[in-house]
């Protein structure tokens, strides 16, 4: 699909983020990536955290830079960070056709 638009458009101007791939790294291996945990969250109910949303009931960590996971759905702003880290600068493995600071820096030549 990408492939296609950009042909249509005659520019590698969209570009395809393999987000899955990068939330499965630190999830199999998350002291890889500073984290203690990717089975518990940071804020939530129940067993692991894992039942409903971060609210003035639920458990909170004391620290969340430790955690994978901020509540049972949503990455930890420090697991963003890293998201957004491939995304930038992440090989082929991760973005394709190319990563988005390779198109901010063709697209400044260009302008």
């Amino acid at each position: 699909m990408v492939k296609g638009l950009n042909r249509k458009f005659g520019s590698d101007v969209f570009i395809a983020a393999n987000t899955h791939l990068m939330h499965g790294d630190f999830v199999s291996d998350p002291q890889a990536y500073g984290f203690t945990t990717s089975k518990i969250a940071c804020c939530g109910q129940g067993p692991y955290n894992g039942l409903g949303l971060c609210t003035v009931l639920s458990n909170l960590c004391p620290n969340r830079e430790i955690y994978a996971f901020w509540d049972p759905f949503h990455p930890s702003e420090k697991a963003n960070k890293l998201i957004v880290q491939k995304v930038m600068t992440g090989s082929a493995k991760y973005m394709h056709p190319v990563n988005l600071s390779t198109v901010i820096a063709l697209d400044s030549m260009s302008g």
